[in-house]
């Protein structure tokens, strides 16, 4: 069976049996826009699954919750999921309280007990180190980024996970792509599958085919308590922002060419590009001529 057919036969279950999913989909919409929407996010993140390999010898997963829209969102689909009997794989969320001034600390852990969520909240004070470390006007995403990212790293092997799995979508990726691609020189992206640089944890990014509208609109129709971040959130003039602009300007002038550029991270052809150690450039030689050309 395709992965849409196992989708649409788990809602067909579900609606014979008068029931729409795990708990935390009580107050969704019943409206068929919205159970569009949400099929087709799930469709999107089985598809990653497949094509990534990514359930291979998974038993146990950490859930990166910041408090935003995507990993909300994520959590959701995984749950959904895992409700449907699609997903055998034990969840754990986690938020990482890195000590921002007025975070509200009660919103999260709140929330996943009343839905029912096995969780872990972790506080760490990167924030002091990061507003220690990087110069006033300077960003502060990427060592942000970095130390939230080794203390999951930690947990995550701490609380016996195979993987650390997070809410990075479509339009994360293809930002990332042309930030390095203008900025650091290099064609390279989020991997929708990574592992560790000490090759005992996977990390996992199920919403790779999933675009930002569709996990806003899935946000807003689930009302999720989001937390905003006060600490780069705050700061203009980001070039991931400037990527976000030009990438919409792009889809606004040409419908459909995200999906086209997430494409053709799919489908490279090294030898019609210039690096000769993905492509062995000396060892193209010209054959002989032909009988016909003697």
């Amino acid at each position: 069976m395709n992965i849409a057919a196992n989708i649409d036969e788990a809602f067909k279950v579900a609606a014979e049996d008068g029931v729409i999913g795990h708990a935390l989909f009580a107050d969704a919409p019943r409206s068929v826009s919205f159970n569009k929407l949400r099929k087709r996010l799930l469709r999107q993140v089985r598809q990653a699954f497949d094509d990534f390999d990514m359930l291979k010898g998974q038993k146990r997963w950490l859930i990166g919750v910041s408090g935003g829209k995507d990993s909300y969102g994520l959590l959701a689909l995984l749950l959904d999921l895992q409700w449907r009997g699609l997903l055998p794989v034990e969840l754990i969320a986690c938020n990482l309280d890195q000590g921002q001034p007025n975070f509200p600390k009660h919103i999260l852990p709140d929330y996943l007990t009343e839905i029912g969520v096995k969780h872990r909240i972790e506080y760490r004070d990167t924030y002091s180190i990061v507003k220690e470390k990087v110069a006033e006007g300077a960003t502060y995403c990427s060592l942000c980024s970095r130390l939230r990212r080794g203390n999951l790293y930690r947990i995550a092997r701490e609380e016996g996970c195979d993987a650390l799995v997070l809410g990075h979508h479509r339009e994360d990726i293809l930002e990332t792509f042309f930030m390095n691609f203008f900025h650091g020189g290099r064609l390279a992206s989020m991997p929708a599958k990574l592992l560790n640089d000490e090759g005992n944890l996977m990390v996992l990014r199920p919403l790779a085919y999933c675009a930002e509208d569709d996990m806003a609109k899935f946000a807003a129709a689930m009302q999720f308590p989001i937390i905003p971040c006060d600490l780069c959130g705050s700061q203009d003039g980001l070039q991931r922002n400037a990527m976000k602009d030009m990438l919409a300007d792009i889809e606004r002038r040409m419908p459909g060419r995200k999906d086209t550029m997430l494409r053709a991270l799919a489908h490279v052809n090294p030898s019609h590009l210039l690096d000769p150690k993905l492509f062995d450039f000396s060892s193209l030689m010209v054959a002989g001529p032909s009988p016909a050309s003697v």
